[in-house]
C-alpha cells in the first residue's frame, strides 16, 4: 500500500467500510509510514474536536502569527 492507497481509504476507514483484508493492509501501512501515522492521528484528533464541539483558542502570539502569514499568502497570490 502507498501513501496515496491510504489517503484515498481514510474516510472509508473512518467510516468503518473498509474490507477485513484491506484494513489490514491500512493498519500495516500505518506502522510503518510515520507520515501517515501522523495524518491518521491528526484526522482523529480533528474528528473528536469537532465531536465535542470543543473551542480551541489559539495563543495570542500563534493566533498573530498565523493570521500574518495566511494574509501575506493571500496577498501574494493576486
Amino acid at each position: 500500500m502507498t501513501c496515496t492507497d491510504f489517503l484515498s481509504q481514510l474516510t472509508d476507514y473512518f467510516d468503518g467500510k473498509v474490507d477485513p483484508q484491506l484494513l489490514a493492509e491500512v493498519q500495516a501501512h500505518i506502522r510503518e509510514c510515520r507520515h501517515c501515522e501522523v495524518v491518521l492521528d491528526t484526522t482523529r484528533q480533528t474528528i473528536a474536536i469537532y465531536r465535542e464541539n470543543e473551542i480551541y483558542e489559539f495563543p495570542a502570539d500563534l493566533r498573530e502569527r498565523l493570521h500574518a502569514a495566511i494574509m501575506k499568502k493571500c496577498n501574494s497570490a493576486r
